[in-house]
């Protein structure tokens, strides 16, 4: 019998939540493989914070009983926010946002709640009466009914 994500989610969020993590997603195959994703309220997940949840999970859940596998890792850098709670740690830091229509805005996610997102961003525009395109910081309001993916901008400094 598969195991039932909210009866795990229950039964291991108060620990992970004691340890300054929150979970980002829950997966459970056909064949029982769990994999536990979380991140970190501030900072990175360490080994020692996977851990700490794997031993947590051990202790709720009877190997034996439920015959299950367990993966916990962290969310990775390049993946698509998945819960309110990723966006809420990215304030203030670059994301590129893939909207629904292909547009798609890189700039400094500002405000995130439960109904969506606010990005500033850098946009070329032609000013009424102008010849010449100019540079204009914008800060636009998006719904989440509107976004496709919220990635962390990944940039390698020289």
């Amino acid at each position: 019998m598969s195991m039932d994500k909210e009866l795990i989610q229950k039964a291991i969020e108060p620990v992970v939540e004691a340890m300054g993590c929150f979970i980002v997603e829950i997966t459970v195959s056909k064949d029982n493989d769990v994999t536990l994703t979380v991140e970190k309220t501030s900072g990175e997940v360490s080994l020692d914070d996977c851990v700490a949840i794997n031993d947590a999970f051990l202790a709720a859940f009877d190997k034996d009983a439920e015959d299950y596998s367990l993966t916990v890792s962290s969310a990775g850098l390049d993946q698509p926010f998945k819960v309110l709670a990723q966006y809420v740690k990215a304030i203030g830091s670059q994301v590129t946002a893939l909207l629904k229509g292909g547009r798609k805005l890189t700039g400094v996610l500002t405000s995130a709640d439960e109904d969506g997102i606010s990005i500033r961003y850098m946009a070329r525009e032609l000013p009424e009466g102008k010849k010449k395109k100019i540079t204009v910081e914008r800060e636009e309001r998006i719904g989440f009914e509107a976004v496709n993916s919220v990635c962390p901008l990944i940039e390698f400094k020289k």
